[in-house]
């Protein structure tokens, strides 16, 4: 008897629909395609229970004939292919003909579709995977395909599924990246009877992210130069440096109109922004890449997120010369002399130089003595401070501040290097964690600060906002994907709360951090260590602080283990320079 057989359709299908349908979003994600293939000039989207209990997607495309939709729903069948030839030159988003049998096998489905010079439309009801019914419908043109009870006849499956809330905000980041990727056709998404947005067809990619960013941040955009060669063009936006952040989830990037996530690219945005960024951060972008189809395999991955450059040193040259021609300063306003040449036309480099160079005033004649040479700067002698001791605090002697960073002091042992930024870490820590004891006190924000968030970000937030406020830091939605913010803990001094809030959800989202995510511990530590971090050091301060620092329960450690204090015992300091050798 042979072990090997052949799988039935339907389970065949399912197992397709374990690399193509992994959550509701994927569904959509499908469906869209198809939709944006067929010609559709608008997409409307509705969910129930975050895409478990329901997904439709209706569009305005060309629609199907009986047959078509009939063989829509048979595995690898498809409009897009004809040839091995074909598969070298994909200019269509869809093409594997997985999709629909795949989503058909796991959910009861249903597809209505017309042509546009049809007396009447077709629809179809298949239940995992069987066709149960198949009728004439009167419908307008176009397609409707829904999707209820996603793995209902896969319960393995459905327990995997995330919280409701969790996989909208994946159905609505799918939705969002379509919709920049097809400026021109309109979106709609609805969520429980709920209107979340409804995205007009925009003329330019600039205003379909617009319609997106807001208009705070919109201002900011910044324009990358239509860039060509070798078979490539790139152009799109990209924020300023400040705006940079951990994590690649504010990178946007569409080639020949497909959402992908490829590292070639990020790293050339990366490397574009070298020097403005630090490592670990990524720069927000939007970019739109086309290429010649035979220059890139799109069918190296099940669900087609990945894809594969047969030439990447091209791509990342396109980008980093856009990345550097866009963030390129203009040259404009220069204070000018009499007799300086006044710019008519665009500057190059050297220009700028020159024009720089000839607005710096002629050396003072009393200079001309010493031959080229630099004069010596003056130093003033440091008188060391010494630090009243009490209260636990060592006895210290204040010599001088390195680098208007850290704090040289004498020890009777040696020399001490004091680093203030990590003391008020731990004073910090400390006293949001309150050794136990009560509520952290808050101080109201005299204008709440605003947040737009990835939706997938949002949801995560707005489920912990409980932990948030044992922090002492109250949050609530404001709509569409903003995040309001009311109040911060009293005993963090923070000059500039919306950078301040923007920093540390970044850091709280995307720090990959043990323990929980939320976690009053990990909170306390992330405010503190932001909070800090914002504190320019002063000699003067020196003394309270070592108080305050001294006041705690581990006051030679930061909440992250850091030192705060670091000596230099004289036994230590005569080894290393040799005395007492010899």
């Amino acid at each position: 008897m042979p072990k090997i057989r052949v799988l039935p359709d339907i389970l065949a299908s399912q197992v397709a629909a374990g690399e193509v349908v992994e959550r509701p979003a994927s569904v959509v994600k499908e469906l869209v395609e198809n939709s944006i293939d067929a010609g559709a000039r608008e997409i409307r989207v509705d969910m129930d229970r975050g895409g478990s209990g329901l997904i439709r997607v209706s569009d305005d495309g060309c629609g199907m004939s009986r047959e078509d939709a009939l063989l829509s729903l048979e595995r690898h069948a498809t409009s897009k292919l004809r040839t091995a030839g074909d598969l070298a030159a994909i200019l269509t988003l869809g093409f594997r003909g997985e999709a629909v049998p795949s989503i058909a096998s796991v959910s009861r489905f249903r597809l209505v579709t017309r042509e546009r010079d049809a007396i009447s439309g077709t629809e179809i009801l298949v239940d995992g995977g069987k066709i149960r019914d198949v009728r004439d419908a009167g419908c307008a043109p176009g397609t409707v395909i829904e999707a209820k009870s996603l793995f209902y006849n896969m319960p393995a499956r459905r327990k995997f599924l995330r919280a409701e809330t969790t996989e909208a905000a994946h159905v609505e980041h799918q939705l969002r990246l379509h919709a920049l990727a097809a400026p021109q056709v309109r979106f709609r998404l609805r969520r429980d009877e709920r209107e979340i947005f409804d995205l007009p067809p925009a003329a330019k990619a600039v205003d379909r992210v617009r319609q997106l960013l807001g208009t705070e941040l919109s201002r900011e955009l910044i324009g990358l130069p239509l860039t060509h060669g070798n078979g490539i063009s790139v152009e799109g936006f990209v924020l300023p440096a400040s705006h940079a952040r951990k994590g690649r989830r504010h990178q946007f990037v569409f080639l020949n109109g497909r959402p992908v996530e490829d590292t070639v690219i990020s790293r050339a945005l990366a490397e574009g922004f070298r020097g403005a960024v630090a490592d670990g951060m990524y720069p927000a972008a939007w970019l739109w890449i086309e290429l010649e189809p035979t220059l890139v395999d799109v069918n190296v991955h099940p669900a087609k997120r990945e894809v594969r450059f047969h030439r990447p040193v091209d791509v990342r040259d396109a980008i980093l010369e856009a990345v550097a021609v866009g963030m390129r300063p203009a040259v404009t306003a220069l204070p000018t002399r009499v007799d300086a040449p006044v710019a008519t036309g665009p500057a190059t480099d050297a220009e700028v130089v020159t024009a720089m160079l000839a607005n710096f005033p002629a050396p003072h004649p009393s200079l001309s003595d010493w031959a080229g040479k630099s004069p010596e700067p003056s130093i003033s002698p440091i008188e060391p401070a010494p630090l009243a001791a009490g209260g636990g605090v060592p006895e210290f002697r204040v010599l001088g501040m390195l680098h208007h960073r850290f704090v040289l002091m004498e020890s009777a042992d040696g020399l001490v290097l004091f680093d203030p930024k990590a003391a008020r870490e731990r004073i910090y820590y400390e006293k949001l964690l309150n050794h136990g004891e009560g509520v952290v006190e808050t101080q109201g924000l005299l204008v709440p600060v605003l947040l737009e968030l990835d939706p997938r970000d949002l949801d995560l937030v707005l489920r912990e906002r409980m932990a948030l406020a044992e922090a002492g830091i109250e949050v609530e939605a404001f709509g569409g994907n903003t995040l309001q913010i009311r109040c911060l803990p009293a005993c963090l001094p923070v000059d500039d709360p919306r950078s301040f809030l923007g920093a540390l959800m970044d850091d709280l989202l995307h720090d990959a951090a043990p323990g929980a995510r939320f976690a009053l511990d990990r909170l306390a530590r992330v405010l503190a260590r932001r909070a800090a971090a914002a504190v320019i050091p002063r000699l003067a301060e020196t003394g309270p602080l070592l108080k305050d620092l001294f006041a705690c329960e581990l006051p030679y450690c930061a909440a992250d283990g850091r030192p705060t204090l670091t000596e230099f015992g004289m036994r230590e300091l005569d080894r290393r320079f040799g005395i007492g050798k010899g």
